[in-house]
């Protein structure tokens, strides 16, 4: 469901370029495979939730768009994010890169499955 709020947009809007077009694409992907997400902006990300848990998280950075796929997303795809930097819980994918969307739609797909099998 998407931000009714406007505050998503405003985020978004904060970037320019390649920055702005990769979350509106992030977006678009997350809203398309799990239109029934609430989207919010939560940590200072946008947020996706799923039955009021959490699905996915990512934002913009001057080097990286940031993807946060926690608890069970990184670790399932592990080797799909191995060559990019990463930290407990996020992966950067640089803006020098093009974005991997199939990784990103595989985790948002997995996540989807996993929250409604398990509840987290």
């Amino acid at each position: 469901m998407k931000d009714t709020t406007g505050a998503v947009d405003r985020y978004i809007n904060n970037f320019t370029g390649d920055a702005r077009k990769r979350l509106e694409q992030m977006r678009e992907l997350v809203l398309a495979e799990v239109p029934e997400a609430v989207e919010s902006i939560s940590y200072g990300l946008v947020g996706y939730k799923l039955d009021g848990k959490p699905l996915v998280y990512f934002g913009g950075f001057p080097k990286h768009t940031g993807f946060y796929a926690t608890p069970n997303g990184h670790e399932a795809f592990k080797e799909e994010f191995a060559k990019y930097k990463q930290g407990k819980g996020s992966v950067q994918f640089p803006l020098d890169q093009p974005l991997p969307l199939d990784v990103v739609r595989r985790v948002v797909q997995y996540r989807k499955a996993t929250a409604i099998k398990y509840g987290k």
